[in-house]
């Protein structure tokens, strides 16, 4: 999964450049403010696996209007510097590597569909006679 050339920043970390980016549309969920933001970074020269980032924050574009940071360049180095610490290879072929940050993310109580669901859900379909 190599990131789109288009819309991505470079960034040099411990003398080697990257490429990184953040999704400009939020998903679904994180549109609603029930999943944190993630953004993806690579080798810029030789890309190979790619790194994929949950942050702790909200996307900055989602809908619920939830007050967000944005992804800052510091951000991005010290989640590089952490990835390479533990194993990331970025310019060998594989499936992404995936680094979690997330763990203080909470979504809003009253946007989380996992917390005090109180709607039942019910047929819409009409019987067939």
């Amino acid at each position: 999964m190599a990131l789109p050339r288009r819309g991505a920043r470079r960034i040099v970390v411990n003398g080697t450049t990257f490429r990184w980016r953040v999704r400009r549309r939020p998903t679904y969920d994180q549109g609603m403010g029930w999943t944190p933001c993630t953004f993806a970074a690579e080798h810029a020269d030789t890309p190979g696996t790619t790194l994929v980032v949950t942050t702790d924050q909200p996307h900055p574009s989602n809908w619920m209007g939830h007050p967000a940071e944005p992804v800052l360049p510091s951000d991005v180095a010290r989640a590089i510097r952490h990835a390479l610490h533990t194993g990331w290879t970025p310019t060998t072929p594989g499936s992404p590597f995936r680094l979690d940050v997330s763990i203080p993310f909470r979504a809003p109580p009253s946007h989380d569909p996992t917390r005090g669901a109180t709607a039942t859900t019910t047929n819409v379909t009409p019987p067939i006679q």
